[in-house]
């Protein structure tokens, strides 16, 4: 074979992003991806639920302590800490996306990275320039999906989660390079890990918890995956595109090839991922946007007799249909998915950075004021919003009052998307917002310094105790 391919490439990639060292850029970029990941683990422990069911399943396993779990004081297999870790990283689906894969790289990268880094010692800039490689690769997968004719990505239309199964890919091509592992290693542990991604997306519109589960198990497969390969196990060289490979497995050999390697390492789709500053699903993002400007501007619930809200046409399966289940949820997790609920919290609620984790409890879910403005919420396609999507999320917002008046706002970019990006400032009040959760205010300090000095650190085992 003369050429290059596909998973080839990748791996000499990554490998020079370990051995070569990182644009001073991405590095940043890298650490405020970390910073991010671990405020979210810890609002997640707090949070209890699956994170809580994982972290109990895996203590049972037991085995040899080698890697740290975020905010508990014991350790475990790298793989069972990347598990446990990634659980925690998307359970409250407050984790980074980008577009227009529309898939959460960070959640299931960094919990791999950091497991195999603590098992192995590495330096600080040794683990960030793991965590870019690893991301960089799941967005450019998940970018090969995507098909303009219809606006979006083919593992959404079939109902898979291209976060999971992506990033096993990314998680696994990140754990390569902290074993220490050459571009023939690294290529392997992505070929033995394409048998193992997986997750379907049933659970956003009819609820259940297995979502929350997706990106550990995807760093969980990760971890594994490369250190199979370390110990000598072999993945296919035409594991991506070949007759049997990863794009005919999924997409039915869809796969924009430019958009997957083009450019490679000098094109960074790593620094366009975009942070959330609400912890929802990210389709609901510019109909909160909307609904906090028109509260802003005076408008008082009590006031509001009909609300339309209009969104992309792809996003409406995920947040407004079935109907039924989004007007009253079932779950506060299951509410972070309902365009109609998340429009009543904006009108009402609004925490943090407009909307918070206290609003999606069990408390709110019951809370009748809420829902009754939810039920007066209806979602239909918004032909701008379809088309700026998914390069950007897009909404319109029209409120009909009790006396007759229409009041409309339009966001063509969510806050926190690529129109308006999150600076570091507000990066650093959602960390300490959700680290606060689980840590004292000094704790949050020195965790924060911690993560600044990353670059720097010459060993991770001990950074984070």
């Amino acid at each position: 074979m003369s050429e290059r391919t596909a998973v080839q490439r990748f791996a000499r990639f990554a490998a020079g992003c370990r051995d070569l060292g990182l644009p001073e850029r991405v590095a940043d970029d890298v650490s405020g991806r970390f910073l991010d990941v671990i405020g979210n683990c810890l609002a997640g422990r707090a949070e209890g639920g699956p994170g809580r069911a994982v972290l109990d399943t895996v203590r049972d396993w037991g085995g040899t302590p080698q890697s740290g779990l975020i905010g508990e004081c014991d350790r475990l297999p790298a793989p069972q800490a990347a598990l446990v870790n990634g659980t925690l990283a998307h359970t409250l689906d407050f984790d980074d996306t980008h577009l227009p894969s529309v898939l959460h790289p960070s959640a299931s990268v960094v919990p791999a990275a950091l497991a195999v880094a603590e098992e192995t010692g590495a330096s600080g800039a040794r683990l960030l320039a793991a965590v870019a490689a690893g991301i960089e690769i799941c967005n450019r997968l998940g970018m090969a999906s995507y098909l303009p004719s219809i606006r979006n990505s083919l593992f959404f239309e079939k109902g898979q989660h291209a976060t999971s199964i992506c990033g096993t890919l990314g998680a696994a091509a990140a754990a390569a390079l902290l074993y220490g592992l050459d571009e023939d290693g690294v290529a392997d542990a992505m070929g033995v890990a394409a048998s193992m991604g997986a997750g379907i997306l049933e659970a956003n519109r009819t609820g259940g918890t297995v979502k929350r589960i997706h990106c550990g198990w995807a760093a969980h497969a990760g971890v594994t995956a490369a250190a199979l390969a370390r110990a000598g196990i072999t993945g296919p060289p035409t594991v991506l595109e070949g007759r049997f490979g990863f794009f005919r497995a999924w997409l039915d050999g869809t796969c924009d090839t430019e958009a997957m390697l083009g450019g490679l390492g000098e094109r960074w789709e790593t620094v366009r991922t975009v942070y959330k500053p609400y912890p929802s699903n990210h389709f609901t993002h510019p109909a909160i946007d909307c609904a906090l400007r028109l509260r802003a501007d005076g408008l008082d619930p009590a006031d509001i007799a009909s609300v339309e809200l209009g969104l992309p046409l792809p996003t409406l399966r995920t947040v407004a249909e079935p109907r039924a289940e989004k007007v009253r949820p079932r779950t506060a997790y299951h509410a972070k998915f309902s365009g109609p609920f998340t429009v009543a919290t904006a009108l009402i609620g609004g925490g943090g950075l407009g909307v918070h984790l206290d609003d999606f409890t069990e408390e709110t879910l019951a809370d009748e004021r809420r829902l009754e403005l939810a039920a007066k919420v209806e979602c239909v396609a918004d032909e701008r919003a379809s088309e700026i999507f998914p390069a950007a999320f897009a909404a319109v917002l029209r409120v009909r009052t009790t006396g007759g008046a229409l009041l409309e706002h339009r966001v063509d970019s969510s806050r926190g998307g690529p129109g308006h990006p999150l600076s570091r400032a507000e990066l650093l009040v959602k960390f300490r917002l959700n680290a606060a959760r689980g840590l004292s205010a000094g704790q949050v300090d020195k965790l924060a310094a911690a993560v600044e000095g990353l670059a720097d650190a010459p060993d991770v085992r001990g950074l984070f105790p």
